[in-house]
C-alpha cells in the first residue's frame, strides 16, 4: 500500500505519516515501489498502528478498497469475490463476525464451500478456489458486507474492472430516474426485460413495482455478474432473475423471448452495433436502422420482444428524435402507433450532464385495434435547478420530485384518454400524427410544446406574469432588509483566539452524536467512485421501491426537501482518529428537530450544511450526509452549524483533491459557553436567512423573465404604450 493509503485508514494527513517514517525506527519497511514512491505491506501497517493505539479510521468499504487494490498488484481480480457477497448476504451479522474471526485455513475453507453453494446465480463465473492469500480481503469483504450492506460491496468490487473495461456508452442510470421510466410503464408487467442491463438498476425499479420475471443481458460480463447477485439480493423471494452476457444486438440471449414491458438505458453513438452483419434481422420492422442510427436499433430490439400491447420505456439522446438519417423510422414508428410519448429531461438528469436526455415511450402495436392518432410531449428540460457541471453526479442537480411529476402525471392522463387530454402550457401537449408526419418528423419535446403557443390564453400568462414579479420584488425586499440588520462587529485590532475540540473528542464528552447512512446504497451516495466518474453505471441494485424518502447531499446543496431514498443499510458512528465504530441500533437514523446535517462532497455550489427544523424532522438520514446532533444543554445548533461550515474548518477535515470527502470526525469547534453560543448561533441564523433569500432571488428573476419574455414573443403579452 502507498504512504496515501496509510493517511486513509490511519485518518491522519500525509505529512504525518511522513513524519511517522523519519522519527520512528520502528516503521515498516519498504516491501516494494520505488524510493520516491515506496509500497508497504498492509498487515506489517496495521500491526505497527495497533502497537501505537492508532486504529483504523477507514470505513469497511474503504478498508475493501485498499485490500482490492493490493490483490490486484498480485494478478488477481475482484469478479470472483461477487458470488462471497451474495453467500454473505444470506447470513446474519453474528454469522459474519463469526467466520471474520475463523483461522485462515478454516476460513478458505468455508469461503469456498459458501461460493460453490450460490455458483449457478452469476453467469459465466469459473469454479471459485480462494487461497490462503485472500484471507485479508475474505476478511475485509465479511466487514462490508455485515456493517454497510451487500450493494455498497457490490460497487466496490465493479469500480476497477469497470475502469478497466473502458466501456464506451455504459451510462449511469440514477435511481430516482430508474423509478421514473418504471412509473411509466401501465398496469404491473410480471416479466421485464432489460437488454443493457448495466448493473441491473432498472430491473430493480421494475421489481419493486411488481415484476416477478426479470430478464437482463450486457456486453460487459463484468456487469451481468454484479446485477445477477444485485437483482438476487433485492428482489421479492420467489422472483425469477435471468442474466446473460453478451452483445443483445449481435447475439440476442433471448431471441424467442416476449415480455410484458422493456426498460433500457442503452448505450449512444454506437457506429459499429452490427449495421453490416444484421442488414436483414427480422427486428427491423420499422425501417433499417441506419449506421449512425444504433439507437433506433436498440428501440426495434425492445419493440421486437414484446407481447402485443407491451409498453417499452427507453432512455435516448436528444439526436435520436431529430437527426435527418432516423427520419424514415421515426415516421414509421409514428405511422403505426408504436411511438406513444416522448419526454425531455433537464441537462444533469444522467450521464452525459450537459445534455438533456429523452425518455421514449413505446408500445407494440395490437393486430385488431387502429393506431394511435397523436403523440404525447413533455418537456421538463428547464427544471433544472443548478448548472450541470461535468464533475457533479447525475442527477445533483434536477427537482426529481417536480420533475417525475410532471412526466408521469402528464402520461397517465393521456394515456387514459388520448383523445381527451388538456394540454398544460408550455410542459405537455399531444400532437396528431398528421402534423407530425412531415418533411422532417422531428419528435423534440420542445419543438412540439413551445413551438405551439395557441395553448397558452393571454390571460393566464399576464396573470402568472405578474405573480412571479410580485414575488420577485417581495424576495429583494427581505433581503434589504436583512442586509440592513448588523449582527457582527469588529473583534478588535486583531482576530479572536479560542481553543477548539475535535469533533471525535466533542462525541466522546457525549456533547454530541455523529450518524451517517452506510454509502453507495441509494442515490445521494456519500463516495462517487472511479468509475461513475467515468460515467459508467454503477448504480445500487437495490433501486428506491416502496422506502421512505430520505435526505440527501444534493438535498442540502440544492436547498429542497427529501428526494432520495432510505438505504438499506445500517446507520455507522463517525469515525475519530481512533475510528471508533459506534454502529447504531436502529437501521436508518431519523432526522429531529435540532440537527446539523452537513453534506459528505463539500466542493461545488450551493449550502454545505443545514439545521433540521420541523418540515425535516421524521425524514431519514440518506447517504451523502453526516448527521451531528448535539446535546442542547451543552451545544447550540446553529452555532454549531457556522463552525462545523466554515470553508477552513471543512478544508482541513477532507480528503481528496478534485473531489472533496469530508472526514467528520477530524472537524473542530470553539469551547465557549452556552450562552456565548447563542449569539453566534443567532448571528449564523441570520447569515443563512440571507443567503437563503439570496438565492430565491435568483430563482424568481429566471422564472420571471422566462415568462415576460415568452409572453412578448408568443403574442400573449404586449408592450405598454409609451407617452407621447
Amino acid at each position: 500500500m502507498t504512504a496515501a493509503e496509510i493517511s486513509r485508514i490511519a485518518g491522519v494527513t500525509r505529512a504525518t505519516v511522513s513524519n511517522w517514517r523519519r522519527r520512528h525506527d520502528d516503521f515498516p519497511a519498504p516491501s516494494g515501489g520505488t524510493d520516491s514512491s515506496p509500497l508497504y505491506d498492509l498487515e506489517e501497517v496495521r500491526a505497527w498502528l495497533a502497537s501505537r493505539g492508532q486504529h483504523t479510521a477507514a470505513t469497511p468499504s474503504a478498508e475493501l478498497r485498499t485490500t482490492l487494490r493490493l490483490r490486484e498488484r498480485a494478478g488477481a481480480g475482484a469478479s470472483d469475490l461477487l458470488l462471497m457477497v451474495l453467500a454473505a448476504a444470506r447470513r446474519p451479522a453474528d454469522d459474519l463476525t463469526g467466520l471474520h474471526a475463523l483461522p485462515d485455513a478454516d476460513l478458505v475453507k468455508r469461503a469456498n464451500d459458501a461460493s460453490a453453494e450460490v455458483a449457478d446465480v452469476v453467469p459465466d463465473t469459473e469454479p471459485v478456489r480462494f487461497t490462503a492469500a485472500d484471507t485479508t480481503v475474505l476478511r475485509a469483504l465479511l466487514l462490508c458486507v455485515r456493517d454497510e450492506g451487500a450493494q455498497t460491496a457490490l460497487g466496490v468490487l465493479a469500480e476497477r474492472e469497470l475502469e478497466d473495461s473502458a466501456a464506451s456508452g455504459a451510462y449511469r442510470t440514477p435511481a430516482p430516474l430508474a423509478d421514473l421510466l418504471a412509473r411509466l410503464i401501465p398496469g404491473s408487467p410480471l416479466r421485464v426485460l432489460d437488454p443493457a442491463c448495466g448493473s441491473g438498476t432498472l430491473l430493480s425499479a421494475a421489481a419493486a413495482r411488481g415484476a416477478r420475471e426479470l430478464y437482463a443481458q450486457d456486453s460487459l460480463p463484468v456487469q451481468a455478474r454484479r446485477s445477477a447477485v444485485g437483482l438476487t439480493l433485492t428482489a421479492e423471494e420467489g422472483t425469477d432473475v435471468t442474466v446473460r452476457t453478451g452483445d443483445s444486438l449481435r447475439a440476442d440471449a433471448f431471441p424467442d423471448l416476449t415480455v410484458d414491458a422493456v426498460l433500457s438505458n442503452p448505450p449512444y453513438g454506437d457506429r459499429d452495433w452490427g449495421h453490416d452483419e444484421l442488414a436483414y434481422d427480422p427486428r427491423w420492422a420499422y425501417g433499417f436502422p441506419p449506421r449512425a442510427e444504433s439507437e433506433l436499433a436498440w428501440v426495434q430490439h425492445a419493440l421486437a420482444h414484446l407481447e402485443p400491447g407491451g409498453h417499452a420505456v427507453l432512455l435516448l439522446p436528444p439526436a435520436t428524435a431529430s437527426r435527418p438519417s432516423g427520419r424514415r423510422v421515426r415516421s414509421e414508428l409514428i405511422r403505426t402507433g408504436a411511438l406513444r410519448a416522448v419526454a425531455a429531461l433537464p441537462p444533469g438528469a444522467a450521464i452525459p450532464l450537459h445534455i438533456g436526455l429523452q425518455v421514449w415511450v413505446l408500445q407494440r402495436p395490437e393486430p385488431d385495434r387502429p393506431a394511435h392518432q397523436s403523440v404525447l410531449f413533455v418537456d421538463t428540460a428547464g427544471e433544472s435547478t443548478a448548472p450541470a457541471r461535468g464533475g457533479s453526479r447525475a442527477g445533483a442537480a434536477v427537482d426529481w420530485a417536480r420533475v417525475s411529476e410532471q412526466i408521469a402525471s402528464a402520461w397517465t392522463a393521456y394515456a387514459g384518454d388520448p383523445d381527451g387530454f388538456e394540454p398544460q402550457a408550455g410542459v405537455a401537449r399531444a400532437v396528431s400524427v398528421v402534423n407530425l408526419l412531415g418533411e422532417v418528423v422531428d419528435v423534440t419535446p420542445a419543438r412540439q410544446v413551445r413551438g405551439s403557443q395557441a395553448d397558452i390564453a393571454p390571460q393566464d400568462l399576464a396573470r402568472e406574469a405578474v405573480a412571479a414579479r410580485e414575488g420577485l420584488a417581495s424576495a429583494v425586499r427581505t433581503v434589504g432588509e436583512l442586509a440592513s440588520t448588523g449582527m457582527w462587529r469588529a473583534a478588535g485590532t486583531s482576530a479572536r483566539v479560542w481553543r477548539t475540540a475535535t469533533v471525535s473528542d466533542l462525541a466522546r464528552g457525549g456533547a454530541l452524536k455523529v450518524l451517517r447512512a452506510a454509502p453507495g446504497s441509494a442515490p445521494g451516495s456519500s463516495r462517487t467512485t472511479a468509475a461513475e466518474a467515468k460515467g459508467v453505471d454503477t448504480g445500487a441494485a437495490g433501486g428506491s421501491g416502496e422506502r421512505p424518502p430520505a435526505l440527501t447531499g444534493s438535498d442540502i446543496a440544492r436547498g429542497t426537501g427529501p428526494t432520495g431514498r432510505a438505504p438499506e443499510a445500517q446507520a455507522q458512528g463517525a469515525h475519530g482518529a481512533k475510528g471508533e465504530r459506534g454502529v447504531q441500533a436502529e437501521r436508518v437514523p431519523e432526522i429531529a428537530v435540532g440537527d446539523v446535517l452537513v453534506r459528505n462532497l463539500v466542493g461545488g455550489t450551493g449550502p454545505v450544511a443545514r439545521v433540521a427544523g420541523e418540515a425535516e424532522a421524521g425524514v431519514l438520514l440518506g447517504t451523502g450526509v453526516h448527521l451531528f446532533r448535539p446535546d442542547p444543554a451543552r451545544l447550540d445548533p446553529w452555532f454549531l452549524l457556522g463552525f462545523l461550515s466554515a470553508e477552513a474548518n471543512l478544508a482541513g477535515a477532507s480528503t481528496g483533491s478534485s473531489t472533496l470527502h469530508l472526514s467528520p470526525g477530524r472537524l473542530r469547534v470553539p469551547l465557549l459557553p452556552l450562552a456565548e453560543q447563542r449569539r453566534y448561533g443567532e448571528a449564523f441564523r441570520h447569515v443563512e436567512a440571507l443567503r437563503e433569500q439570496a438565492r430565491r432571488i435568483g430563482d424568481l428573476a429566471d422564472e420571471t423573465t422566462r415568462r415576460v419574455s415568452g409572453g412578448l414573443t408568443g403574442g400573449q403579452l404586449v408592450p405598454e404604450p409609451t407617452e407621447a
